[in-house]
């Protein structure tokens, strides 16, 4: 999730819509409100196998000099400390070289493989699992934006396939000889509109449409099997495909059964689910039941999040203030970020079967310290956008601006009231 040039994203979200019910989806949920008073909070108790974070941030964050404190102020080692809260996954994105051809880097954590392997073996050593995020680009990838690396930036579809194959089997071998194998890999992060365009974009003009989107997610499936039958692999991880658009279920229907229909292998649909931009919680229910229903896999948020403020911690404006909070429906305040996280585990734990898994939150440990930025002049210029530098999130974390933690870290007991 990276919200740049947010207009044009939009506008793609509005085409989508108009895809679907060409499509002859069923009606899904608009956006609205979230689904609690300002009390907020559900009374039942509920209990999730994942409960995640994703902090692809925290090496840049800890290497400008960020640090953690519990609520007591004492010091502690983040991933330890998320650990011990009840986190029991962390999420990592991988782009393939996150640095300009002069060798500026690009921001946002700059994850290269080295950095991901390295992060991984953190994540281990404190006893949880490992989700990879396999963007396929060499920076932010999302519904608006999925630039190709620039090292396969000339290839034609078939060779674009056959890369995707061996950059994907060569990522998951690392992986395996570094003793980090992961226990779920996302083929591609937010591909509503397909990845590695135009070849793999499944809408418009001069696109490869949803054969070649679809050849591309084979060939990704194919390579991380590969590695693992080659690497002793005993318990090969668990394929998720990853959409925006939670609370949208005629989106969800339109690209999955386009993708069924193409037979690609998968076992979880993995969703982002923003309230103050998806659709409302009852929307997001709507959409999780369809999917376990339709398509016989069970179901994954694997993106959230919520503002405990509206104030700015930096010089950069920030992607959830007043007007979001209205939107989503909860206060902007510690209270109101652990009641919605409480209202979305009971959601999740709705979906009938226990096929719904959990939810990972997206990166609470992102301090806004000097030098993390979302992106560096160089990233821009990559997908190519405009803007400042600075963090846009820090608001939406689970530790406030000088990293203490906040109350929200208790939505990640296993089991919650």
């Amino acid at each position: 999730m990276w919200q740049t040039n947010r207009g044009r994203w939009l506008g793609i979200m509005v085409l989508w819509g108009a895809l679907a019910a060409c499509g002859g989806g069923s009606e899904g949920g608009g956006a609205g409100s979230g689904g609690s008073d300002d009390d907020g909070g559900s009374s039942t108790a509920t209990s999730l196998a994942v409960r995640g974070v994703d902090v692809s941030t925290l090496t840049a964050v800890e290497a400008a000099g960020g640090q953690f404190q519990d609520a007591n102020g004492t010091a502690v080692e983040p991933m330890a400390f998320m650990a011990a809260q009840g986190v029991n996954l962390v999420r990592l994105r991988l782009w393939v070289d996150p640095k300009s051809a002069g060798g500026q880097a690009y921001g946002g954590g700059d994850l290269d493989l080295d950095k991901v392997t390295a992060l991984a073996k953190r994540v281990k050593a404190a006893g949880m699992d490992f989700m990879l995020d396999l963007h396929y680009s060499d920076f932010w990838t999302d519904p608006g934006k999925q630039f190709k690396p620039k090292a396969w930036a000339d290839l034609d579809s078939d060779a674009l396939v056959a890369q995707v194959q061996s950059y994907s089997q060569a990522v998951v071998k690392h992986l395996i000889d570094n003793g980090v194998h992961p226990e779920y890999i996302q083929v591609g992060n937010e591909i509503n509109s397909g990845l590695l365009w135009p070849d793999g974009k499944n809408w418009g003009d001069n696109t490869g449409g949803f054969d070649t989107l679809a050849a591309l997610l084979k060939a990704g499936v194919a390579g991380i099997q590969q590695a693992e039958s080659d690497g002793g692999v005993t318990t090969p991880a668990k394929i998720i495909l990853h959409l925006a658009e939670g609370g949208n279920n005629s989106s969800f229907r339109w690209w999955f059964d386009a993708i069924t229909a193409r037979a690609v292998p998968f076992d979880i649909i993995g969703v982002s689910f923003y309230p103050y931009w998806h659709g409302s919680l009852a929307d997001l229910q709507t959409n999780l039941n369809d999917m376990v229903s339709r398509y016989g896999k069970p179901v994954m948020v694997v993106e959230t999040a919520y503002g405990f403020t509206t104030d700015n911690g930096d010089s950069l404006g920030n992607n959830f203030g007043p007007d979001e909070a209205t939107a989503g429906g909860y206060p902007a305040t510690e209270a109101g970020q652990l009641a919605f996280l409480t209202d979305l585990r009971a959601v999740i734990a709705a979906v009938p079967n226990e096929q719904g898994l959990g939810l990972v939150y997206w990166e609470p440990a992102w301090l806004p310290v000097d030098g993390v930025s979302w992106a560096s002049d160089a990233g821009m210029d990559y997908i190519e956008t405009s803007g400042g530098i600075g963090n846009a999130w820090e608001n939406q974390g689970l530790f406030d601006f000088n990293g203490d933690a906040l109350a929200g870290w208790a939505a990640f007991a296993e089991t919650l009231q």
